[in-house]
């Protein structure tokens, strides 16, 4: 199983509380789609029984401090971040505005963004299209991740 979050922005609780329910659910695997904002909220990450990837959002301005923060447990970099994992091509990038181009192309079977702070999942030319929305729960009042399994692109949203 693999655990999608995004736009934790610095809201320790709603990440501790991602965190939590990820091991629960023996994710193998975690990705972030951007805006940790601090270091010491990357940090938190290392406490995932599992390796996580990530990119820079817009508002992750110490990113060097990110980078660093990561380490040992993880990569973030600048989007788009391109891997494979489980047999399956992955994009994941933060803003959305490139979000048409990418699954115009063929090139991957999952594409996760952020930024809009708003979950949608949905399928698109063969690509499996995903933004868990805000797992800081700022703007909506409600902290969203995504768990995919990677055999089936079968996805759940989940309220923490």
């Amino acid at each position: 199983m693999i655990g999608i979050m995004s736009d934790s922005h610095d809201n320790m609780n709603a990440v501790k509380h991602a965190v939590r329910f990820f091991n629960y659910a023996e994710c193998d695997f975690v990705i972030h789609a951007g805006d940790i904002i601090a270091p010491f909220a990357a940090r938190e990450l290392a406490n995932l029984s599992c390796q996580v990837k990530a990119v820079f959002g817009n508002c992750d301005g110490e990113k060097e401090g990110l980078i660093k923060a990561f380490e040992g447990f993880g990569e973030i970099q600048e989007a788009p971040f391109i891997f494979s994992r489980n047999s399956r091509r992955f994009l994941i990038t933060h803003v959305h505005f490139s979000v048409p181009h990418y699954a115009s192309s063929g090139e991957h079977d999952v594409l996760i963004f952020g930024h809009t702070h708003k979950p949608e999942i949905r399928k698109e030319e063969g690509t499996m299209i995903i933004n868990p929305g805000e797992t800081g729960g700022w703007l909506s009042g409600r902290s969203t991740v995504v768990l995919l399994d990677p055999k089936t692109l079968e996805t759940e949203l989940v309220v923490l």
